[in-house]
């Protein structure tokens, strides 16, 4: 059986007057992320450690970069086609990790929500969220943005 890995990362500036959407989960807070779609650093970190692990680039060589369909996109949707482009290619996600950065808001209420989204689009129940601060270190310390770091591995899919 081949077992794969991919690595993601992304990060969005906080801006005010937009939501703010962690892994699909709304975050009540006075700032959202600025980006092309709703800016999901969490789905977005993932799509490119999935899209890596099967050797085919990142978010922007698969979706392309500023298509007006992209625009105000669910990211959480974007992970979905993400997935089942993996499936076409023959791998199923076998789990994922990812460590949200931001000094705030504080996060740990919402982790068991997103976790939840992030299995059922991902057809696992092997995801792991966690958050961690920057200790007012630089832009993400001082509440200027977000980022996330995730780590995926798929594996063949022997039921195709």
């Amino acid at each position: 059986m081949v077992t794969r890995f991919g690595i993601g990362f992304d990060m969005h500036k906080l801006v005010k007057g937009t939501p703010l959407v962690l892994a699909g989960v709304k975050i009540p807070y006075s700032m959202g992320l600025k980006g092309d779609s709703d800016a999901d650093v969490v789905c977005h970190a993932l799509i490119d450690a999935l899209l890596g692990s099967i050797g085919q680039g990142d978010i922007g060589t698969f979706f392309g970069m500023g298509k007006p369909e992209l625009m105000n996109a669910v990211s959480l949707k974007l992970l979905e086609q993400t997935r089942t482009h993996i499936n076409k290619e023959g791998f199923m996600v076998s789990n994922a990790d990812c460590s949200i950065i931001a000094q705030s808001p504080h996060l740990n209420e919402f982790r068991k929500d997103m976790i939840n989204n992030l299995n059922v689009v991902l057809g696992t129940d092997h995801v792991s969220v966690k958050y961690t601060t920057p200790k007012h270190i630089g832009p993400l310390g001082n509440s200027e943005a977000i980022a996330c770091v995730a780590i995926a591995s798929v594996i063949e899919n022997t039921n195709k």
